[in-house]
């Protein structure tokens, strides 16, 4: 499950995402606008910008910006920074892999078997959607989808 810290630091990166290139923006004004307590914001932010997904600049004109491209910002490393494995249970994690103390065998145990195919489903998804991906209005791509079948 998606915690508040990897739901907030999503909703900051859409945030950043939607800036003009070259613009930045400050804590506070992320926090306001997407409802996030700021002193939470902080450590999300400071950890996305130790990880290389964010850059900040101090002064008037500082604040936070995308490092790279919205289309190069993968949200499953996004995910991983801030919640970890993407795994349900750590005997399914590739990264964090951990036996549970009651299986006698991880191999056979149909339970991690089954966790790691969702573990691999989830991955797939999240491994290949950008940012960018994230960002874009389905609403507005399903209407003018809509208006070109009406003609």
């Amino acid at each position: 499950m998606l915690t508040n810290k990897g739901k907030y630091g999503l909703k900051a990166l859409v945030d950043l995402a939607r800036l003009e290139s070259g613009e930045t923006a400050f804590v506070n004004e992320i926090a306001v606008r997407n409802n996030i307590p700021k002193k939470f914001l902080d450590t999300i932010l400071l950890e996305l910008r130790n990880t290389g997904i964010l850059r900040s600049k101090k002064g008037p004109n500082g604040g936070y910006s995308l490092s790279k491209p919205a289309s190069e910002i993968m949200i499953g490393q996004v995910i991983r920074t801030l919640d970890g494995p993407l795994a349900p249970i750590r005997c399914a994690s590739r990264t964090a892999f951990e036996a549970c103390d009651d299986c006698q065998d991880p191999e056979t145990c149909q339970v991690r078997r089954s966790m790691t195919e969702v573990r691999d489903a989830i991955a797939m998804i999240l491994d290949n959607m950008t940012l960018a991906q994230f960002v874009m209005d389905k609403t507005a791509d399903k209407i003018v989808a809509i208006e070109k079948e009406a003609g």
